[in-house]
């Protein structure tokens, strides 16, 4: 980690002594990658970290709290040190290591009163709550019951035995004949009746030993929960209030854009005061946009990423009367009204391929090319996993629109798209990942309505190239089939081979997609492959299906079996167990009246500041779609492809009147076709400049497309 440290000369008040409950001060807080370490103001107090931007924000705007009573301390070296929280670590510095040693020192005394301070649970209240239930004390709670309850097994088969015994005891009394015989027989009545008033007391006593424990342990987890309800409505309520705080400072930026200007002149040597430029606009990088909230599925939001979208209204259409003339033409070029779309854009939903970019993010630090492979191919499977519900059809992007995802804060990647073509479509894609991978595409869609059905034929590679180890990894795309287009419900089904080739050292995997078929006992939507070295050896079993999870199998042994088909030798495995190494989220709640949307494509239109005009997410017909205004919506796609179609006209007269004076025709704003000297390829790909435009906000040379 490159650390970024920006000397400023502390200001007169410096880091106070500490006092009876209070101690505050200058440290510099890592923020990121781009920004490096920030300065800023920290106070500890009642067994809270709290810092700000300066100290003047002590008034109105905390930037967070770090709870001590639970956090682990750790001293680095060159006054560094590291407080971890609730799996979120903070990395401080201080100026001097005498400074480092006092701010330790009172952390460690904060955290050693405040853990006194905490509440402890017994049976005698319920007052109090606990910050965590802790795993060891539930599962002992669970093993004492589990013995109490196995006591009152134990004194219920006793007293259904000693009561059998008295009623056969009770019986023979009343058959007695000789008085003899009496006193004997009253005298085993009496053995057998002591015995069960025994046994029923000690049932009794267990029964009342096992309620008091259940009661006690229940006060004890209704306080956990009622704490968790309370921290929860705690956490949501000051979410909301960064929100608010973050819309504020958005607002005061666009109003007042000198503010950026003078900050970048000014970032060393200046006091608190004075400094106050830079500090609000480095809000903008570390604001509530980029807090991590866990969103209950598994994968996590930021905050300010929107979480739902209005409702899909239900609106039928006879689909029929729209398709029956449109037998054997291209899907692109069959005109539909968007109750068969959903709110998305193509470039859109190209970008939503890299949802589970972590797997990338891991490849990317595996030292074996065949474990890397393993994962580039449960990222290539992972693209289909949205797809198994969404059968609406994403809007055809017009000419030269682009779309633009910038995750380096959450992810790490930085993704843009251009609609490079319209006859066939086809776009241009380009992510750039700071953890270590790069990933372009040129993809044209080759469509048909079969009558039953529609068939979709992405053509074109996808390739992925890993920085630190040159590996180069290129494959194509399934076909995807929607069933059931005239009559039924829809449903969607992917088939197929994918082949990626590893272009450095000539690893490979077979990846196989097999179709859906009512005879067959195979589960539903499989996958199946193998990962080879150069040499086409076999080293990997993968094995899952597209809409749900991916495992890899290490091969250990291998031999040849019979039973091959045409005479083939059939190969048999052996392998270690399987390792889980892709899962899919669950779906957002509601998502089924969201056109079964996933977290990440919740967010893909939401409006941003500073994007290109060309942008998807300025494209009206869509906007109104997603908005539940599906008339005005349709009105705005008719007046959007008549444009278009005028547009196509005046290019085709340019195109020809070029072609005579020599001159070339339309040209893709941010993309350029290159050949690949790895694999003779020639395709678009991105030459830069979108970026640097965004950063200088300068368009000037989009197009008017909307």
């Amino acid at each position: 980690m490159t650390e970024l440290v920006v000397r400023t000369l502390p200001s007169p008040s410096g880091v106070q002594g500490p006092g009876p409950d209070t101690y505050k001060g200058w440290l510099f807080k890592w923020t990121n990658y781009l920004k490096g370490y920030q300065r800023r103001w920290f106070v500890l107090s009642n067994g809270l970290l709290s810092y700000y931007r300066t100290q003047a924000e002590m008034a109105h705007t905390c930037r967070g709290t770090i709870t001590l009573a639970t956090v682990h301390i750790e001293v680095g070296d060159t006054c560094h040190f590291v407080l971890t929280s609730g799996g979120r670590s903070y990395h401080l510095k201080a100026y001097s290591e005498g400074e480092c040693q006092r701010w330790v020192s009172a952390l460690q005394q904060a955290k050693a009163n405040a853990t006194q301070m905490m509440p402890h649970s017994d049976d005698s209240g319920d007052e109090g709550a606990l910050a965590q239930p802790d795993r060891a004390l539930i599962q002992g709670a669970l093993k004492t019951l589990a013995s109490k309850l196995e006591d009152l097994s134990t004194c219920n088969e006793l007293i259904g035995k000693h009561g059998a015994a008295l009623q056969r005891s009770l019986s023979e009394l009343e058959d007695l004949r000789a008085p003899t015989d009496g006193a004997d027989k009253l005298k085993s009545v009496n053995e057998r009746a002591t015995l069960l008033r025994i046994t029923s007391n000690a049932m009794i006593n267990a029964c009342q030993d096992f309620v008091d424990l259940a009661e006690a342990h229940s006060r004890r987890w209704q306080r956990a929960l009622q704490y968790e309800r309370e921290q929860r409505h705690h956490l949501e309520e000051t979410i909301e209030q960064l929100a608010k705080q973050h819309n504020s400072l958005e607002r005061a930026w666009r109003e007042s854009p000198s503010t950026h200007d003078s900050a970048e002149g000014t970032l060393e040597g200046e006091s608190s005061e004075e400094n106050e430029d830079i500090e609000f606009f480095d809000a903008m990088e570390d604001s509530p946009a980029f807090i991590t909230v866990p969103d209950g599925s598994g994968s996590y939001l930021r905050r300010g990423r929107r979480r739902r979208i209005p409702d899909k209204p239900n609106y039928s259409l006879n689909l029929w009367s729209i398709m029956k003339n449109c037998i054997g033409k291209e899907l692109s070029k069959i005109p539909m009204p968007v109750n068969f779309n959903e709110p998305l854009s193509m470039l859109q939903r190209l970008t939503e391929d890299l949802e589970y970019s972590e797997l990338l993010d891991r490849a990317a630090r595996c030292d074996s090319s065949l474990e890397q492979m393993c994962l580039v191919a449960a990222f290539s499977v992972s693209s289909y996993s949205t797809t198994v519900h969404r059968t609406g059809k994403p809007f055809n992007p017009l000419l030269g629109e682009t779309y633009e995802l910038d995750r380096v804060e959450e992810y790490g990647y930085r993704s843009i798209c251009e609609q490079i073509s319209h006859h066939p479509p086809a776009a241009a894609h380009h992510v750039i990942s700071q953890r270590g991978w790069t990933l372009w595409q040129e993809i044209t869609i080759d469509s048909k309505f079969r009558g039953k059905y529609i068939s979709i034929m992405p053509l074109g590679h996808i390739h992925l190239k890993f920085h630190t180890s040159g590996n180069h990894y290129v494959w194509s795309k399934v076909t995807s089939t929607v069933h059931n287009i005239i009559v039924g419900k829809l449903w969607i089904d992917q088939s197929g081979d994918i082949i990626i080739m590893n272009h450095r050292n000539k690893d490979k995997c077979h990846l196989k997609f097999s179709p859906y078929s009512y005879f067959s006992r195979d589960v539903p939507r499989k996958v199946t492959g193998v990962v080879m070295d150069g040499e086409a050896c076999t080293h990997y079993i993968l094995s899952g299906t597209w809409d749900d999870k991916m495992e890899s199998a290490k091969i250990i042994e291998s031999s040849h079996g019979c039973g091959g088909s045409e005479g083939k030798q059939k190969t048999v495995y052996q392998t270690l167990p399987p390792k889980l190494m892709w899962k899919k989220y669950p779906l957002p709640e509601n998502a089924e009246n969201m056109h079964y949307f996933s977290s990440l494509a919740l967010t893909l239109n939401e409006p941003e500041d500073g994007v290109a005009p060309t942008d998807s997410r300025f494209r009206p017909d869509q906007r109104l779609m997603e908005a539940g205004l599906w008339d005005e919506a349709n009105a705005e796609k008719q007046r959007l492809e008549e444009r278009q179609r005028l547009e196509r006209r005046k290019r085709e007269a340019q195109a020809n009147l070029a072609l005579e004076e020599g001159k070339t025709h339309y040209q893709p704003l941010w993309f350029e076709k290159r050949t690949d000297t790895e694999t003779g390829e020639s395709s678009y790909v991105y030459k830069g400049g979108y970026w640097e435009a965004k950063d200088r906000q300068d368009w000037s040379h989009c197009p008017a497309i909307f």
